[in-house]
């Protein structure tokens, strides 16, 4: 498994063709991992996915890779290629702006975007306590907020 030690990203740039095919491939797992997480973590902590609060089901995950994959980053490693992708959800604009989820694939060497699979949506549960509590929970994020490296 890579670390952001040996992952040297390239720059953050909008998607190319190659992009929208592999996000395209993990849309569905992408959307059933959404809906998914944000039950998960309404049990528990739903202040990570507040910013949804109040949408349904169908409205967080009513998006399309063609339209709403605005940036994306990618970092060759051993095992073949992670893609880093800003998604917008286009039902989140609030007063902290448009919402986006950071979502991590993989794509394999040499098989096209056939076996393309979905790995993780990034959660910001940072900003720690004196005690090491997270003060932050996040996983709706600011257009401005970076898109860097994360393995959860």
């Amino acid at each position: 498994m890579a670390t952001s030690e040996e992952v040297v990203l390239n720059d953050p740039h909008h998607p190319k063709e190659n992009s929208f095919q592999a996000f395209h491939h993990v849309i569905h797992d992408i959307k059933h991992n959404i809906l998914h997480n944000r039950r998960e973590w309404d049990k528990h902590e739903p202040r990570m996915w507040s910013r949804a609060s109040g949408l349904t089901d169908h409205q967080l995950i009513d998006f399309t890779i063609e339209k709403d994959l605005v940036l994306v980053r990618s970092a060759p490693v051993s095992y073949g290629t992670i893609i880093l992708g800003k998604i917008r959800i286009p039902a989140i604009n609030d007063e902290e702006g448009e919402g986006f989820v950071h979502v991590r694939i993989h794509d394999p060497p040499n098989r096209g975007t056939e076996d393309v699979t979905f790995h993780s949506i990034w959660h910001d549960a940072g900003n720690p306590n004196a005690d090491g509590q997270p003060t932050t929970w996040r996983a709706i994020q600011t257009k401005d907020r970076e898109l860097t490296f994360f393995n959860e």
